[in-house]
């Protein structure tokens, strides 16, 4: 199944100029076809092509299906961005094939990566949910400090987890601290770790310290470790 992704198909039938462009020019597809669209919302819908073209293809809805995401309870991954920012692009095409509902970059005291350019992430998460025929976009943060960050999910009605290296701060193995349909928010440091502060500010405001096992993970490891953990564990439970 190919997907196409359309984010106001519902009340604009038309295919935005760079899926418009793979349908008509490279799938060679004609006036008449039907095709798969997504809005990013959780709809697919089955669309007949009226109008070929490659910069904006009309479009006949002729079925709505409504997708419920297929695991359970919301996933944020909160990762301090690598220096090497493909890296960080690698992260989120996996995170989002796997399944997250939210990723938000964090700006830490030991960031190596002081910025991120949002769009192009986003399109990266558009591309990874038509690949794996996902119905909903993941929300794609701007870069976000770290207390900003801790302030908006204190009072959350979530399990809150910070991975964290330094074996004198008592942490728990996070396989074990997953508790199956709940909503997790997963926090993981920069490539220099958190600061003390930072821990104990995210401590403080109600994380759990965990561990992902006895091997040092490089960032972006220990982020797809961590969401695949949860995955694991809802359907273990399911």
């Amino acid at each position: 199944m190919i997907q196409f992704y359309a984010p106001d198909i519902l009340t604009n039938p038309l295919l935005p100029e760079s899926d418009s462009q793979h349908c008509i020019r490279v799938l060679r597809k004609q006036q008449g076809d039907i095709i798969d669209v997504i809005d990013g919302r959780g709809h697919r819908l089955k669309c007949r092509i009226l109008d070929p073209h490659p910069k904006r293809t009309l479009l006949e809805v002729v079925q709505t299906e409504e997708l419920p995401q297929p695991w359970s309870g919301n996933i944020t991954v909160a990762v301090a961005p690598t220096k090497h920012i493909d890296r960080m692009e690698w992260l989120v095409e996996k995170l989002v094939e796997i399944g997250i509902n939210r990723f938000i970059p964090l700006l830490c005291a030991h960031s190596e990566r002081k910025e991120i350019k949002r769009e192009r992430i986003e399109k990266i998460a558009v591309s990874a949910m038509k690949q794996s025929l996902k119905t909903t976009l993941p929300i794609i943060d701007e870069m976000t400090p770290l207390r900003t960050f801790i302030n908006e999910f204190k009072q959350a009605d979530a399990d809150r987890f910070v991975a964290y290296c330094d074996p004198a701060v008592p942490r728990k193995l996070l396989a074990k601290e997953i508790v199956a349909g709940r909503d997790n928010v997963i926090m993981i440091g920069p490539e220099g770790d958190f600061s003390p502060e930072e821990i104990a500010l995210t401590l403080d405001s109600g994380f759990t310290a965990v561990t992902l096992g006895d091997c040092r993970l490089r960032t972006e490891t220990a982020a797809l470790a961590a969401c695949q953990t949860v995955h694991v564990i809802n359907m273990l439970h399911s």
